[in-house]
Formats: structure tokens, C-alpha cells, sequence
């Protein structure tokens, strides 16, 4: 399949408004005294679908950052009581990362304003949309 250059400058556009979203969520992060990987990691561990917590083995999978990597970041993260981690009740192997109440706050603030900037770069699509055709 040959590359056209509608292609690349779709691609293009789609790259700028991702690094454009991906910025202003780090910048939303630093606001709240976290760094961008912290901020990925609390959300890794709350976006766990159907439960509360993540196992360091889950954050590395999320992340793609190494083992001892992952363990730093939880360890600064638990430094300034964001989370805190257990081991699991039924396998000791398994270590339990779960975010504090300051935690959670911390990421629901930077939630919002991501979520509150996709919807408008979804409204800002939707009139390009409009008046291109």
C-alpha cells in the first residue's frame, strides 16, 4: 500500500493534537506538585478495571518502565502519601498498590482537566469539521 501524502499529513495533525493533549495533562500535573510519570502511575492503579489497587508487575506492564524503575516511582510516590502498597491476603508474593484519599484528589483534580480539554478539542474538531465540509 503506498504511503500518500494525505496520509502523512493526517498523521500529522493526529501526532500535534496528542502531543498537545499530552502536554497540557503534564502541565496539569505539575499544578497539583506531582510529576507526568507520578500522574500515570495513580492512574494506572485507579483505571484498574474492577478493582481499586495494581501489583507493581501491572504497573510495569502500563507504564513499559522497568521493575526497579517502578519501584522508585512507588516508593516517591508513598513519600508524599499518594499511595501506599500491602501485600495481597491471599498471595504474599503479590504486592498491593493502592491510592491514599490525597491520592485519589490529587488525580480526580487532573482528571477533570483532562477531560474538561478533550471535550474541547473534541468541540474544537467537530467546527473544523464544520466549515471544511
Amino acid at each position: 500500500m503506498a504511503v500518500t501524502k494525505a496520509d502523512y499529513e493526517g498523521l500529522a495533525a493526529f501526532r500535534k493534537s496528542l502531543r498537545k493533549f499530552l502536554r497540557y495533562v503534564e502541565e496539569a500535573a505539575r499544578e497539583e506538585k506531582v510529576t507526568p510519570q507520578q500522574h500515570q502511575a495513580l492512574l494506572a492503579i485507579h483505571g484498574q478495571p474492577g478493582k481499586d489497587w495494581a501489583s507493581i508487575m501491572e504497573l510495569v506492564e502500563y507504564l513499559q518502565i522497568k521493575h526497579h524503575a517502578v519501584v522508585g516511582l512507588v516508593d516517591r510516590c508513598q513519600e508524599q502519601g499518594l499511595l501506599n502498597r500491602r501485600h495481597h491476603d491471599e498471595d504474599r508474593r503479590v504486592v498491593e498498590v493502592r491510592l491514599t484519599d490525597e491520592g485519589r484528589a490529587v488525580l480526580e483534580r487532573i482528571t477533570s482537566k483532562s477531560l474538561h480539554e478533550l471535550r474541547h478539542m473534541r468541540e474544537l474538531t467537530k467546527a473544523l469539521e464544520d466549515v471544511v465540509g
